[in-house]
């Protein structure tokens, strides 16, 4: 059924590595969301919920690759609508149906949790979770956005390599990575609030990308991808600039 003899070339170790790192980059939205939502956890659950949230999508993903005969019947036409296009009636897919739901679900969240930063209430900073929060909830949400953004990862994969077993291999490169870096991340993201605002502001971007391809209306991954960075990087000066300043005030306030 898999073709195990194709990892004796060199070219399935060159797409691997290369599928591997596209699976990374594709992950790094899903590893934002998972942070900010599990840190409304109590500190000493959130661990758990972002390995369980993380290895969901690693389930997700390989169901996905198991059933690309039925991933391409996503993109068949359920029902159209009586809207002129380009290419003719438009034909609403159940692709389109998950990406409009999650992409409303993502835009709604992230205005949520941007709102309650911008007021002021971070009790999850200090460690005590958001009161009301459950792992069941938390958990839920997850699978939510980790259905959402598993068909975009595998699409990608499927449009890069046709062999099942090489892209299997890759997700799961790609998520023991993100894996071990994801306390690293979710650490950095909470103990700088503007890193926190900024992160949001990526999920509310994303959650709007999600309607737009929902509407049949496609934006480089690339563009998106590089404001990213650049709002980081950008971001990360900032940071820098503030400690020195910081700095600088402290040197002159022990002169006085």
């Amino acid at each position: 059924m898999y073709d195990f003899s194709a990892f004796w070339q060199l070219q399935t170790w060159i797409s691997l590595l290369t599928l591997t790192f596209m699976e990374i980059v594709l992950g790094i939205d899903n590893i934002i969301f998972i942070s900010i939502v599990v840190n409304l956890l109590p500190r000493a659950k959130q661990p758990r919920g972002r390995t369980i949230g993380l290895l969901l999508a690693l389930v997700f993903r390989i169901g996905l690759l198991t059933s690309i005969s039925w991933l391409a019947h996503m993109r068949t036409p359920l029902f159209t609508l009586p809207l002129a296009t380009s290419d003719g009636p438009f034909g609403v897919t159940g692709r389109d149906l998950i990406l409009l739901v999650g992409g409303l679900f993502l835009l709604y969240k992230s205005v949520v949790e941007l709102h309650s930063k911008l007021q002021g209430h971070d009790d999850e900073a200090a460690g005590v979770g958001k009161p009301g929060a459950s792992m069941l909830g938390i958990i839920i949400q997850i699978v939510i956005i980790d259905i959402v953004f598993s068909f975009d990862s595998i699409l990608t994969a499927v449009g890069l390599v046709s062999n099942v077993l090489v892209m299997i291999a890759a997700v799961i490169f790609a998520m023991g990575i993100m894996l071990a870096f994801s306390g690293v991340v979710a650490d950095f993201v909470n103990r700088n609030p503007t890193i926190k605002v900024l992160a949001l502001t990526f999920l509310v971007m994303i959650g709007g990308l999600l309607l737009l391809e929902a509407a049949h209306q496609e934006v480089p991954k690339g563009y998106v991808y590089f404001a990213m960075f650049f709002s980081m990087v950008v971001e990360l000066l900032n940071m820098r600039m503030r400690k020195s300043v910081d700095a600088a005030q402290l040197r002159d306030t022990q002169y006085d």
